[in-house]
């Protein structure tokens, strides 16, 4: 099946009107889920490819930086914004092709990510339903090349169409040329700043293939009482662990996990483990060791520690919090001291996995 072909409804799909109202000087506290209050200079939703388009042939937003939010779960800003802020509200989701096995699945990039899990779920279509509840919307799951519970995006990525922000050309790429890693991808790389992903096609199973072997997916199914295994069964384990975990952002705000879980070599794991007996680590297929961020922020005695307006939550020690009137420097402040304690303690580098502004 020639992926170009299974991609060729977009433009047809998205068009609408050209008129895009612009405000000035916006508050984005509701558009990102740390609540910090920054401004905008210029605010702009764009909900379809004819209307981002005409956003961006404008020559008004030549001179001044072009900033695109989808659902703000990845963000921290630390200051405001002086320029043009884009939010994406590209929508919709269908079946684009299937074969006996499959079906090729594109959804928007201002889909909600959760929201296409529940879709797959509906349709009985198994390969997401580890990744419920990950925040965020569809456009930033293959530059996260998001993952949980055993699962990454990459395994049932088909194609994905992107806007060159230069040629103002739709793309497309296929897998190789995403260059998906760990939290990683081209457009994280080479690619950031010069694309905008406009649309994602997933391959999902129709007979789908359970996985329940990561964390604590099947002792959770046990103690919900879910008697048949399901992808159903296996999203609400996972929806359960997460909510049981993770604090909600309309209670307190948070980008979810703060730092990324960081690789290193099974040598220096080894030698860790004689060092930190309890240090917990997964082996991956290219002999490297994950070793659980959380864990050693936990054994450096930031989790529940709260300064200020922020904090390492009192659940789950690599989610950083806003109390309430926490600015974006100082959340930025407790991340470069806990990344420092565990440098110091651990001699591991932890990265930030939420875009700092």
């Amino acid at each position: 099946m020639c992926r170009k072909s299974i991609c060729q409804s977009f433009i047809a799909f998205l068009q609408q009107s050209k008129f895009v109202q612009i405000l000035e000087n916006i508050s984005l506290k509701a558009y990102n889920t740390f609540g910090i209050d920054v401004k905008a200079a210029h605010f702009a939703e764009a909900r379809s490819l004819e209307e981002l388009t005409a956003l961006l042939s404008d020559a008004r937003w030549k001179a001044m930086p072009v900033m695109f939010l989808g659902g703000g779960s990845n963000v921290l800003f630390t200051r405001d914004f002086a320029g043009l802020l884009i939010k994406n509200s590209i929508k919709g989701i269908h079946p684009i092709a299937e074969d006996d096995h499959y079906v090729f699945l594109k959804a928007y990039s201002g889909e909600i990510w959760h929201e296409l899990v529940l879709h797959a779920i509906e349709q009985n279509l198994g390969g997401i339903e580890n990744l419920s509840l990950i925040p965020g919307t569809v456009g930033a799951a293959p530059m996260q090349n998001i993952g949980a519970y055993g699962v990454e995006l990459k395994g049932v990525f088909y194609c994905l169409e992107a806007l060159n922000l230069q040629t103002l050309h739709v793309e497309i790429f296929e897998a190789e040329q995403c260059q998906f890693g760990y939290r990683e991808s081209f457009f994280k790389k080479e690619g950031k700043g010069k694309y905008f992903i406009l649309s994602v096609t997933l391959k999902l199973s129709k007979h789908p293939k359970f996985n329940t072997t990561y964390g604590a997916i099947q002792t959770t199914l046990d103690e919900l009482g879910e008697k048949e295994l399901s992808i159903r069964a296996i999203s609400r384990a996972v929806v359960h662990i997460r909510n049981s975990k993770l604090p909600n952002p309309a209670v307190i705000g948070n980008a979810g996990s703060f730092f990324k879980n960081p690789e290193v070599s099974a040598e220096e794991y080894i030698a860790l483990k004689n060092e930190f007996p309890n240090i917990p680590g997964y082996y991956l297929e290219d002999g490297k060791v994950k070793v659980p961020a959380g864990w050693m922020i936990e054994q450096c005695g930031w989790k529940g520690k709260r300064i200020g307006n922020t904090g390492s939550h009192k659940d789950q020690a690599l989610v950083l919090v806003n109390y309430g009137d926490a600015q974006g420097d100082e959340i930025y402040a407790l991340a470069l001291e806990i990344q420092k304690s565990v440098q110091e303690k651990f001699d591991i580098t932890i990265s930030p996995e939420v875009n700092v502004i």
